[in-house]
């Protein structure tokens, strides 16, 4: 099928965070416009703090509304989430739009088992039973390639590296099959080894089920593998979008030309060498 009559899965139109404060509203996030076409992945790239992380979850509804003003419309498969309830969002998160956090521990409550926090999640969005959730979960882990999954399941998060964190965020996503997932900095805390493993389990994600990827990082070695499409954030605005070839290949905006400037690239074939 060709990308132009693809379908839109994810529509992003005026998306703009203001900060509420005694002396006013301060901009945070200007009006931002993007699309994602499903099984494409777009690459969000800036520095820390240009905005990227807020746009995150400002598209997924986790701004606190009474601080934050949230304006814009953000439409999935064609359904308006901007303003849905928090019970509404809460059904819609994990299912049909989830996300992969930047830190995975944070993700995992330490108390409960690692089988316990997958299968619930599963239960949640679905109608399995506890025992039909949990042979879901040990066979998205065996594909993930974790050792062992049954043993893994009976494990707390602390017990696993950020990788295999990682790689369960990308399994329970795998099981409910959303429509769109937002990856933050998946790989930021990851040595090369596993940074390879979980950015070729995204591409599976996209590759089997057709999953649309927004793709957060600071890392343009890894976008230029990646990413169909490449947009730019600066200062809480998008200063340039284009195909993920013309925009390395011919930046436009300065703000670009410094980024491509002052990051090596690192390739998927250097990470394979370095991972034996």
């Amino acid at each position: 099928m060709d990308d132009g009559k693809k379908s839109k899965v994810l529509e992003v139109h005026g998306l703009e965070v203001k900060l509420k404060t005694d002396a006013g509203a301060v901009s945070l996030l200007e009006p931002i416009y993007f699309e994602l076409k499903k099984g494409q992945i777009l690459g969000l790239v800036g520095e820390s703090g240009s905005g990227k992380t807020l746009t995150c979850n400002a598209l997924l509804q986790l701004l606190n509304r009474q601080m934050m003003d949230v304006k814009g419309s953000v439409r999935l498969n064609g359904r308006e989430l901007n303003g849905m309830t928090a019970e509404e969002m809460r059904r819609v998160r994990g299912k049909d739009i989830a996300l992969i956090m930047q830190n995975p521990m944070s993700a995992f409550t330490p108390v409960y088992t690692i089988g316990a926090q997958f299968t619930e999640t599963i239960r949640t969005h679905t109608e399995l039973t506890k025992r039909q959730a949990r042979d879901l979960a040990v066979t998205a882990l065996e594909k993930m390639n974790l050792p062992e999954p049954v043993k893994l399941m009976k494990r707390y998060s602390f017990q696993l590296s950020g990788g295999m964190l990682q790689r369960v965020m990308i399994a329970i996503s795998m099981c409910l099959r959303p429509a769109v997932v937002i990856a933050d900095e998946p790989t930021t805390a990851l040595d090369v080894v596993n940074q390879l493993q979980v950015l070729r389990e995204l591409d599976r994600l996209r590759t089997e089920y057709g999953t649309s990827i927004l793709l957060i990082s600071h890392d343009l070695g890894v976008i230029s593998q990646m990413a169909d499409e490449v947009a730019v954030m600066q200062q809480g605005r998008i200063v340039e979008q284009a195909e993920v070839h013309r925009l390395f290949d011919q930046p436009q905006h300065e703000y670009t030309k410094m980024l491509l400037h002052a990051r090596p690239r690192l390739s998927l074939r250097d990470m394979n060498q370095a991972g034996g």
